[in-house]
Formats: C-alpha cells, structure tokens, sequence
C-alpha cells in the first residue's frame, strides 16, 4: 500500500524511515545567543530564555523530563511539569510513593532536560533533589487545579492497574471529592527541588555551528564558573 505524506508517496514498510530522513528541523530565523553577555549565574539566563520561549509561542515551555537512577542504577526518565525556578533551585512535584519518588529517595542526584523547538534552545540541569515538607508540598498542591487535586487523591501512581473501569471509579471518586473538599490531604503528594551543579544552555544553528554555555558551581558553592563546549 502506497501512502502519501505530504508530497511523499512511501511504501507501508518504509513509511517510518522516509517520513524519518524527510523531516527537517530549524528551517526558520533563530535567535542569536552572545555567551558574553550572559548574567554570571544561570537562573537569570533560564527565566529570560523562558519568557522568551513562552513569548514566541512555544507550545507548553513549563515542561520538562526528569532523569533518575533505579536500585539498580538503571537509568529512567519523564515529561512533568516545571512548578517555579528560584534561588533554591528547580521545582516539581509528584507523589513519593511514585516510581521518581522512590528513585528520588534511594539516589537524589537527577538530571532535567528543556526542549523549546520554535527557537532551537534547550537547557539541561543537573543537581540534588531534596523533597520538600508537608506544609510546603500541601501549598503546592492547593494553588493548582481541581482535576490536579483529584489526580493527587487517586493516588497509586505508577502502580500496576487491572483495569481501565478500576481507573474510572476511583477517578470520579477523586474528583468528586476534589469538588467537595478543595483542602483535603493528599498525604504522600511532595515537592521537590532539584539544587543545580550544573546547568547548559544550547542555541541551535541551521549550519550547526551550535552555542553551549555551561555554568558550573563553585567548590565553595558561593558563586559559577562559565564555559563554552563544542557542539
């Protein structure tokens, strides 16, 4: 069977590598990045690079993955989403008995990873996660949305489900109560912030001539050494 994609006619079998090799990326103007100019620590870079990102219309600029280590030092990443970015550092949240909150607990040396296609920019992040306590995490938890309520009284993340209508019933369950009770507790609900060591921020170029600047900290933790890496 012959399908068309776009103007591309490719065969069903090599339909996944044709659309593969056919797609381009950065095809339009990017912005320039003058690593002599950046601010001497990196969260001022990181909110002027989102702010602008959000600004061009970059679809959903708050997410990002989350890289963690299991017991058996095997490596495990996800998309979540980006809660603030201050002094402490980068924050999120998810339930500790969740599989990150686990692999957060036995290894809290993590990785986060931004991806902003419309300008060609990424920034990774590597640190400590340290979890936040309950007070702070229920704050967190109550400024957020009625359906982020109920995902959070569902609770069982990431544990196996038997069923589809198991999900459904203990859903409605939780948004019901999400409605009537907008204060509950959602005890095992923890944000965290991950303390940067590290954190790269990337320009792609349409000639591949890719700027990294990469921040590193201090051995006295006070301040940032700065650097530029090949592409």
């Amino acid at each position: 069977m012959t399908q068309e994609t776009g103007s591309l006619a490719v065969d069903g079998p090599d339909a996944f590598r044709a659309t593969l090799h056919a797609l381009r990326v950065w095809d339009v103007p990017l912005p320039a990045f003058d690593t002599g100019a950046a601010p001497a620590e990196p969260l001022a870079l990181f909110r002027e690079w989102f702010l602008h990102a959000a600004e061009v219309g970059q679809p959903e600029p708050h997410t990002m993955s989350l890289a963690t280590v299991d017991a058996d030092g095997r490596p495990d990443v996800r998309t979540l989403m980006l809660h603030d970015a201050d002094a402490r550092g980068w924050h999120f949240a998810s339930h500790a008995t969740s599989a990150k909150g686990r692999q957060l607990a036995g290894h809290p040396d993590a990785a986060l990873g931004f991806y902003w296609s419309a300008v060609a920019r990424q920034i990774r992040i590597r640190g400590r996660v340290t979890a936040c306590g309950p007070e702070e995490s229920r704050a967190d938890l109550a400024v957020r949305s009625r359906g982020a309520l109920a995902a959070a009284l569902t609770g069982r993340q990431s544990e196996v489900l038997g069923s589809v209508q198991e999900l459904a019933r203990a859903s409605a369950a939780a948004w019901e109560r999400a409605g009537a009770e907008p204060d509950a507790p959602a005890p095992t609900w923890t944000r965290y912030v991950l303390e940067p060591a590290e954190v790269e921020f990337f320009q792609g170029d349409s000639a591949r001539r890719h700027v990294r600047l990469r921040y590193r900290r201090t051995p006295d933790g006070a301040g940032w050494t700065r650097e530029l890496l090949w592409p």
